[in-house]
């Protein structure tokens, strides 16, 4: 609640059930926590960590809503604040950031480098 509250109202929450692999300890239903997540306008997933399964999902329906949002410019990439950064602006930043931060590692004695 308060991320939805405090943050960008088009927000993208996922809401992950981990440990799919284990039915028989489950403390959650799946339809139980699939309607707490339509009531509370969230995406929703089980996964498994120990498996792998729908891991690198969670990622790519985050990436694939969040992009849909910005080519429908519910979300502004250029808006500083959006929490987003195109490939190219985030490379300059680093850029910019690594030279003006560089500076001569310390000297020490016996080191080899």
């Amino acid at each position: 609640t308060d991320a939805q509250n405090l943050a960008n109202p088009n927000l993208v929450v996922l809401l992950v059930g981990n440990k799919r692999d284990l039915e028989e300890d489950r403390h959650v239903s799946f339809l139980e926590a699939s309607q707490f997540a339509q009531e509370n306008d969230l995406m929703f997933l089980e996964a498994s960590a120990l498996t792998g399964e729908n891991v690198e999902e969670a990622f790519l329906q985050c990436a694939k809503t969040i992009l849909s949002k910005v080519e429908t410019g519910e979300f502004d990439p250029n808006k500083l604040g959006s929490g987003i950064q195109h490939g190219e602006t985030a490379i300059r930043r680093f850029q910019r950031q690594s030279t003006s931060t560089s500076v001569n590692p310390p000297s020490c004695s016996g080191c080899k480098i």
